[in-house]
């Protein structure tokens, strides 16, 4: 009996001990926080769980090169009207202005089959929405949702946005005029998911997008699985401007994964809000009227882009130049196969308070121009009256695990009236720099150096 008793504590000790490593090999946050299980799993989405099936050509909307904007939007409303559905494409190329699903409808696009966007900019709806880092009036995406709960877009298709004539005109006005912005030019995003949740967009092809690609504001728990995002290049070498892959502004609980990304700006940018009282969602600033576009921004947490494989693109990670605070970024097990010009871009405006912290970024291949890039960013900088111009921290960024080729290791700028950097760690990286070997931890406050090769 005692022997039977002993081998039984022995039995509990021995689960009890795997229960505690069981419990800490739980993935953690760069600030120590347990990554939720939702993060884990990867289930695809199946067409026939997404209720009753509204094929276009079903309903005498063919692929004939007319635009189709009425007839999809009706046949949306109708299925919305009927508890629900997905909107089926079958082979072919549906053309179309913009489009706005409602609760519980779906998209689903076959083997084949090509949503095409118009190239009139009359076919979108001017309305409130974000662009740039603040709330104001402006066109809409080729597929909006808004406001819904599970909300799904699959299927082995392709969403086009037809860029070529917008990127052909936003060059055209920036020869006339210089300072011409983003907004100057009248261009749609291709897909705007707004105060939103259990979202996933899934395996689909999206190209070709008149100005960013994937923006998502205000909403929460969004997968990207296995997207296939792309910015042509056209014949007369004009890419297409400002096509970010993701732009992921003021949200929560977002996983990337399995994405390929291949644009000409930023692979995946981290937005938020700009301006001198950008923060005043977190912070009170007595006597002062805060401006309108300001009253829509918001942090970004518990973000992770991982097992992606990248193409070309200004920037791998970039925080800035629209964001206010964002912590708990995770960009993980990379391939990078066309140099992109930064793997970590912190842009630091000098008239927006900014906290970047607990990013981390491991498990990079491949080439890039710059491993690190931080410097001021006074792209349409304006203080607004402000009297001050507000301070700026980066703290807590882990690089590690790396094997990159760059032509610069450390480009950082020091500027500490305008941004303050502490915290950093590098660690196991092996890197080849034409530029520059060292590290300059002068002008970081705490910097940890582990197993850096440089050559």
């Amino acid at each position: 009996m005692k022997k039977l008793s002993l081998i039984a504590l022995s039995l509990l000790m021995c689960m009890t001990l795997s229960a505690k490593k069981q419990k800490t090999a739980q993935p953690l946050w760069p600030n120590g926080e347990v990554m939720d299980e939702w993060f884990q799993k990867t289930d695809r989405v199946a067409l026939a769980d997404l209720g009753k099936q509204y094929k276009l050509t079903d309903y005498h909307i063919n692929a004939d090169g007319r635009v189709h904007t009425a007839e999809i939007q009706a046949l949306i409303d109708q299925a919305a009207a009927n508890g629900g559905g997905v909107i089926v494409v079958p082979s072919g190329v549906f053309m179309t202005g913009g489009l706005y699903f409602k609760q519980g409808t779906h998209l689903y696009l076959e083997q084949g089959a090509v949503l095409m966007g118009s190239d009139f900019i009359g076919d979108y709806k001017i309305a409130q929405t974000r662009i740039e880092g603040e709330t104001c009036n402006y066109f809409e995406a080729l597929i909006n949702a808004n406001g819904l709960d599970g909300f799904t877009i699959s299927g082995q298709g392709t969403i086009d946005g037809n860029g070529l004539r917008y990127h052909q005109a936003f060059w055209l006005r920036r020869k006339w005029n210089r300072k011409c912005t983003n907004k100057d030019e009248q261009r749609p995003r291709l897909i705007y998911i707004q105060n939103c949740k259990n979202v996933q967009l899934q395996d689909v092809s999206l190209q070709n997008s008149p100005f960013w690609t994937t923006h998502v504001y205000n909403s929460e728990h969004v997968k990207l699985l296995g997207l296939h995002i792309y910015s042509l290049l056209h014949p007369d070498d004009s890419k297409g401007p400002s096509t970010d892959a993701v732009d992921l502004d003021a949200v929560h609980d977002i996983l990337i994964k399995d994405c390929y990304m291949s644009v000409n700006d930023d692979a995946v940018a981290i937005k938020g809000g700009k301006g001198p009282y950008a923060d005043a969602f977190e912070k009170e600033y007595p006597g002062v009227k805060i401006p309108e576009e300001s009253k829509g921004n918001g942090s970004n947490y518990n973000i992770l882009i991982t097992d992606c494989h990248y193409g070309e693109a200004h920037s791998c990670l970039t925080l800035g130049s629209e964001s206010v605070h964002s912590w708990n970024i995770i960009l993980r097990n990379i391939n990078i196969t066309n140099p992109s010009r930064n793997l970590l871009w912190l842009k630091m405006r000098p008239d927006t308070p900014q906290r970047y912290e607990y990013i981390t970024v491991e498990g990079i291949t491949g080439p890039v121009r710059n491993f690190l890039y931080v410097a001021p960013w006074k792209q349409f900088y304006d203080l607004k009256g402000r009297p001050d111009s507000p301070m700026s921290y980066s703290d807590h960024i882990t690089m590690r695990n790396c094997k990159v080729e760059c032509e610069s290791f450390f480009n950082v700028k020091q500027q500490e009236d305008v941004y303050h950097l502490s915290n950093f760690v590098f660690e196991n990286l092996e890197i080849t720099s034409k530029k520059d070997k060292d590290i300059d931890s002068s002008i970081i406050d705490g910097c940890t150096i582990t197993n850096v090769k440089v050559q």
